[in-house]
């Protein structure tokens, strides 16, 4: 039975003296939106406050469905552990935000799936709220809990939770599924023809609409086929907003309490990007490209600074510097916002000197830090990984930067790509070392005090709807050897080396490329204490080895097993619209060393999500 509504917070409010931030459980924050509608939607972020706060997806979203008449939308976060407990000990329910009534009292409640390190953090939200975990045991009445976001391409593995999960994108989509449920509630439709009924929406996947087949084709994790009569496609396609211009570019913007993770706002100036880099999940799952034109950019900016009053600006996307119009964005907002006080920032730098005159276009006189990602050190596992960039490119674009004025320069690689040998992490130290002699080169003797330059090396982990999703990922002790022989490869003492955590890596990989038995490895982590998991002084591998014995997992030899290339994979039934053909074909370049060009540079590569999901490449300006 869903709880009744009403204001709790009189519950909260003794507790938040005993916690740390307590401001992240006030509401009120200037800018958000006062529901309603009556038919009631909550939208919950697996983490803190001051992380799921800037989410833009969530932003978003939370503006498309207070639109919608008749529908009521709030927040909810995460309690941090101190509050958590709290809230157990008192028997306190998770609470949204805005009404501080309880999170099961929701007719609707959405998960964003922002990575898969959150998959306890999901757990334990509904065990806060009083949802029961599996779709399975809930009530008629009970909330219907849906999933979405950029980590729902192999969400085989959290499946039994979700009545429903949104694959793409869901300005359009969440807001259809939402009526749907609620007009199907007012005829007084059983739970089970609404799940129905939110199947045959494009987009949506109904996970208890499909059994599990484990055969001599597939994998250990077998694959997913609708079960008899049920009505549920085979496959079921993406939704895409393929007039992206005709939507509003302005996120719903809270103003917070606190200090959050990207405190400032955030625009975002395009969707996708085919540059193609194999390893890549988003390259794939975001692609068309489709950008906003140019004013409608600066609309926005001006339009969402003078609603919250930010000092910083920040134009999103997974490769801002590839939008045809970047250049006259950034000179029309920096002569706009001059004398204001207003700083214009963009996440990423292109690996070439345009990249570097746009971070100067932004810099506003101030020089901190530029980062590149070459992600491979040699030229020969760039063209595997189909990087598309040379060291003579990176070449430029540092001394350019030093020649500009920067100091610091920060460069992101991987380790365990396929094909990659000692040689190649070796080339990841020589090409720093590199960076450095050109800052020197650059950089007079007396002004070389703040030269520095950084590495950071990740564990590549193989994603599912990517050319990589065969590959298996290195072993734990092959990635310790391969992270000292980093560390004594390097000569030069200037340049710092820091690397991700190789057991991290190793969960993120058996959460990327399992099934729908593996949750019962998350349940049971969950119950021996997992949560927080993408915070490192929370994460616990031990508590992981735990569950994995129980459960009679090995962790690492399911991360490192490589898939076999003909065999039917546990995501295949949920698409982003990319031809496996396509995935094959790239597999096999990537080992002949054969790169793809970008087809918003040159001509279409047959990756057939357009033709998948009829909608188009869209750029603002020509390239």
């Amino acid at each position: 039975m869903r709880a009744a509504r009403e204001d709790l917070f009189y519950l909260i409010e003794p507790l938040l003296p005993q916690v740390e931030k307590p401001s992240r459980y006030l509401d009120h924050e200037w800018g958000s939106t006062r529901p309603s509608g009556d038919f009631h939607v909550c939208l919950m972020y697996p983490d803190t406050y001051e992380v799921g706060l800037p989410n833009m997806g969530l932003a978003i979203l939370y503006r498309e469905l207070n639109r919608c008449e008749g529908l009521s939308c709030e927040r909810a976060y995460l309690p941090w552990v101190d509050m958590a407990t709290l809230m157990r000990e008192r028997g306190v329910p998770l609470l949204a935000l805005e009404s501080a009534a309880p999170v099961a009292s929701f007719d609707v409640v959405g998960f964003t799936l922002a990575h898969e390190m959150a998959c306890t953090n999901i757990i334990e939200a509904l065990d806060l709220a009083g949802i029961a975990v599996r779709a399975c045991e809930r009530d008629e009445d009970d909330a219907i809990v849906l999933g979405g976001g950029p980590s729902v391409w192999n969400c085989e593995p959290v499946a039994p939770i979700f009545d429903a999960v949104l694959l793409g994108d869901g300005e359009e989509a969440l807001p259809q599924m939402c009526l749907a449920i609620r007009d199907a509630r007012r005829r007084g439709a059983t739970r089970a023809q609404i799940l129905g009924e939110l199947a045959q929406i494009q987009g949506v996947y109904v996970p208890s609409l499909y059994d599990v087949v484990v055969d001599e084709t597939s994998t250990r994790w077998g694959y997913a086929v609708p079960k008899p009569g049920s009505g549920a496609p085979e496959r079921v396609l993406k939704r895409v907003v393929a007039d992206f211009a005709g939507t509003d570019p302005l996120p719903s913007a809270p103003v917070p309490y606190l200090n959050v993770v990207h405190d400032r706002l955030a625009i975002e100036v395009l969707r996708g990007c085919a540059r193609g880099c194999r390893f890549c999940q988003a390259g794939i799952t975001y692609r068309p490209v489709r950008e906003r034109p140019a004013e409608q950019v600066i609309a926005a900016c001006e339009r969402g600074l003078g609603a919250t009053g930010y000092e910083e600006v920040s134009l999103t996307s997974l490769s801002t510097t590839d939008h045809s119009q970047c250049a006259q964005i950034l000179t029309t907002l920096n002569d706009q916002l001059e004398d204001e006080g207003v700083r214009v920032s963009i996440p990423s730098q292109r690996l070439d000197s345009f990249g570097v005159e746009m971070a100067q276009a932004v810099s506003s006189g101030k020089k901190g830090g530029l980062t590149f990602a070459p992600e491979a050190g040699s030229q020969r596992l760039r063209d595997v990984i189909n990087k598309n960039v040379t060291e003579q490119d990176l070449e430029r674009a540092v001394r350019n930067a030093f020649e500009l004025g920067w100091r610091r320069c920060k460069l992101y690689f991987m380790m365990g790509l396929p094909t990659e040998t000692d040689d190649d992490i070796r080339a990841i130290t020589r090409l720093a070392e590199r960076v450095m002699e050109i800052g020197r080169e650059v950089v007079p003797k007396g002004q070389r005090g703040g030269l520095s330059v950084s590495i950071s090396v990740a564990v590549f982990v193989p994603k599912s709807h990517t050319p990589f999703q065969w590959a298996g990922q290195l072993s734990l002790d092959e990635v310790r050897r391969r992270q000292r022989l980093l560390l004594v490869s390097c000569g030069d003492r200037a340049v710092r080396i820091s690397y991700h955590d190789a057991e991290t890596s190793l969960l993120e990989a058996v959460l990327s490329r399992t099934g729908r038995a593996t949750f019962e490895l998350i349940y049971r982590a969950w119950e021996l204490g997992a949560k927080m998991d993408a915070w490192t002084d929370q994460f616990d591998f031990a508590t992981w080895q735990q569950a994995a014995a129980d459960c009679g997992f090995d962790l690492e030899a399911i991360a490192s097993e490589p898939l076999p290339l003909d065999a039917r994979l546990p995501w295949e039934h949920t698409s982003p619209g990319v031809s496996r053909g396509f995935l094959e074909r790239e597999w096999r370049r990537a080992h002949e060393g054969v790169t793809t060009a970008d087809c918003t540079m040159t001509s279409c590569t047959g990756c057939g999500i357009c033709q998948a999901t009829g909608a188009d490449i869209v750029l603002a300006g020509e390239r």
